[in-house]
């Protein structure tokens, strides 16, 4: 379980495809604080620590959350929102994030908003799984690359969304830009609201 809320970013050292899997070993601030098995939000995508090893730790992505995201595109040097799981005695700063990405969405337009800025960003809209709580809504929440944020303007696949500068600066939202893909989670409690009205 997550918030949304991204502690750092880590950089991509190494890629190694294993069969259908991709390895990834990364480098961060609190590597040393790591332990086998962890979970961390990698661009929003919940994935376990395999191994530890000269100052860089590894997590492995199988085919589904290949297909589902967008790791398979990292490469040595990038860029990834990291976020360990929550304590379950701290604030819930952002909204509860589990790590599981729903697709990828990709960025038609960043306009800039006197200081800070707007992203725009547009998704396949299936009307499945759009019955199923798979939407934004405005003013509700959304995962970015697992950065906890609040929709505005959402209007058909597509929804902006407000980046102040201290989170452009201490996240990926950095390198985005138009044409980018980028990971979407979606809100939690609109999948179970459109799962009992289904009943």
């Amino acid at each position: 379980m997550f918030s949304g809320i991204v502690e750092e970013f880590a950089t991509v050292v190494d890629v190694k495809r294993d069969r259908e899997n991709i390895d990834f070993s990364l480098k961060c601030s609190f590597c040393d604080e790591l332990k086998i098995d962890q979970s961390i939000a990698h661009n929003g995508v919940c994935l376990t620590v395999v191994k530890i090893e000269d100052g860089a730790y590894t997590v492995t992505a199988m085919k589904e959350t290949l297909y589902r995201s967008n790791l398979s595109m990292l490469k040595p040097g990038d860029k990834v929102n990291v976020e360990r799981s929550m304590m379950m005695n701290g604030r819930l700063d952002g909204h509860i994030v589990q790590g599981h990405v729903d697709c990828t969405a990709q960025c038609t337009a960043i306009e800039d908003a006197d200081g800070s800025k707007y992203f725009t960003f547009e998704y396949r809209l299936d009307p499945e799984m759009a019955k199923r709580g798979y939407f934004t809504v405005d003013k509700g929440s959304v995962t970015v690359n697992g950065v906890s944020l609040t929709v505005c303007n959402p209007e058909g696949n597509a929804f902006q969304v407000a980046i102040i500068p201290y989170t452009l600066e201490h996240t990926n939202f950095q390198d985005i830009q138009v044409g980018s893909t980028v990971n979407i989670e979606f809100d939690i409690l609109g999948k179970y609201i459109a799962r009992l009205q289904s009943l």
